[in-house]
């Protein structure tokens, strides 16, 4: 899958305060806070390691589908702190890869789902396919990446 961008300011606050600027000495406890965070999200994975070096995170590991795999890099990489993630997940069935997108002001599903399917009403196929990311169609910000799945 290999390097996605995420804007570093925005997303879900993961990070204790002492967490949230980078260093050696708190490495350990970013990668620790995000792979709880996978956990959290109930996120499907065979094996899991994460790593993390300044703003950028890098898995490892191996998961089931193509959409396991896409579903944890946005999970870390929407993160307030993140600006990439290095996604070197293998997966047992591999698929074609979604599209992705970063949300901008003033954007809703229905038209990120008219732009990408030329139909607003499948909203519901984006959302499907940011889950358990996202928890109401109406809650999508600025600098989020979302998963944009093939009809």
């Amino acid at each position: 899958m290999g390097l996605l961008s995420f804007l570093k300011g925005v997303g879900e606050k993961v990070f204790k305060k002492e967490e949230a600027v980078p260093s050696p000495e708190v490495e350990p406890l970013r990668a620790s806070a995000l792979l709880a965070h996978v956990k959290s999200l109930g996120l499907a994975y065979n094996s899991l390691t994460v790593k993390t070096s300044e703003h950028t995170v890098t898995l490892e590991g191996e998961v089931a589908k193509q959409e396991d795999a896409e579903k944890i890099a946005l999970a870390v990489g929407n993160v307030e702190g993140v600006d990439s993630v290095d996604n070197r997940l293998s997966v047992a069935e591999p698929q074609p890869e979604a599209q992705f997108y970063t949300v901008v002001s003033g954007d809703t599903l229905s038209k990120i789902s008219k732009q990408y399917y030329g139909d607003a009403n499948k909203y519901p196929v984006i959302f499907e396919a940011n889950k358990p990311m996202l928890t109401h169609p109406d809650k999508i910000y600025p600098g989020q990446v979302l998963r944009i799945p093939a009809l």
